[in-house]
């Protein structure tokens, strides 16, 4: 039996002035925020896609309902600590993350450290195995007129028991 796993996930969120702009788990300033039924950390939502999918758990969507109020305005960390518990649960364990945002505004470079040192607290791996990268769309597209902000996630997991 093949021991390791992999997955993917994309997410896209609007962009809005007068929402908070949580992304990594940290609040970012800027004057726009993500719209959403939880937080709308894109970061976040991504990560649990690909853990999702990686251990054949379908997706975030399906485990926490954007129709449901119970995740009305929920911090995307508890849906990561959630998914992590799943994941466990089903015997895997994290081999590496490797993320992509995709934002023209604000810069993202600076806070990168700040959120794999959070995403590490909450899954309980090393923040060595987060890997997280930025880029524009070089004013091309939603993201290159600041309406929104997309990111993806690979995601290697690898059972343990």
């Amino acid at each position: 039996m093949n021991n390791f796993r992999i997955g993917f996930g994309y997410d896209v969120h609007q962009l809005q002035e007068g929402y908070d702009f949580w992304l990594g788990g940290i609040k970012l300033e800027h004057t726009k925020g993500a719209v959403g039924h939880s937080d709308a950390d894109v970061l976040i939502h991504v990560i649990c896609d690909a853990l999702l999918g990686a251990a054949n758990l379908r997706d975030i969507g399906y485990h926490f309902s954007d129709q449901d109020p119970e995740y009305k305005g929920i911090d995307s960390k508890i849906l990561l600590r959630d998914v992590m518990i799943m994941i466990r649960e089903h015997g895997y364990e994290i081999g590496n993350l490797d993320t992509t945002i995709c934002l023209q505004k604000p810069k993202v470079n600076p806070h990168i450290d700040t959120m794999k040192a959070c995403l590490a607290e909450v899954m309980k791996i090393p923040e060595q195995s987060i890997s997280i990268k930025a880029t524009t769309t070089e004013k091309l597209g939603f993201v290159g007129r600041q309406e929104g902000v997309s990111a993806y996630c690979v995601a290697l997991i690898y059972k343990v028991n």
